[in-house]
């Protein structure tokens, strides 16, 4: 298997690893990073983004009623592409979002609706490249911190 397809192949087994299986289902808990050891190592360096990602809705401190929460993003100094692919740039790559450092979403857009609990979460949003695997530094938003009755 060539190494474009062996790094697709860690990403979609990673990927698996991290969503739930049945509705209502805890997701995974990532912690510093995702993909992390010998898998992002495979990857080789990661380039560096001057982009930034930030959180606009919700806003820190809001209440939410209901079982969804509406998400939305402000991305500066790159674009979101659809494709998943090893040919990285700088300016090009995915949103993924945490909840309570649990991957929950693998976006390309910058507005969604995720499913919540009750209870206070923290949410933040980080800007990877187009393989899914992060910038380095991170491109990470400021946490925001909401309820839901």
């Amino acid at each position: 298997m060539n190494r474009s397809r062996c790094i697709a192949v860690v990403l979609v087994l990673l990927v698996a690893a991290c969503a739930p299986t049945t509705p209502g289902a805890t997701l995974t808990p990532v912690t510093s990073s995702s993909p992390t050891g010998s898998a992002l190592a495979s990857l080789g360096p990661r380039p560096s983004s001057l982009a930034t990602v930030e959180i606009l809705q919700p806003v820190s401190g809001a209440t939410i009623t209901g079982d969804t929460a509406h998400i939305v993003l402000k991305l500066n100094g790159a674009t979101i592409v659809t494709t998943t692919t090893t040919a990285i740039r700088p300016d090009e790559g995915h949103v993924h979002l945490y909840v309570d450092n649990a991957l929950v979403s693998m976006n390309y857009g910058l507005e969604q609706d995720i499913p919540v609990t009750k209870g206070t979460h923290v949410l933040k949003a980080e800007f990877v490249a187009a393989d899914h695997a992060p910038f380095s530094p991170r491109v990470v938003s400021a946490e925001t911190i909401f309820t839901v009755q």
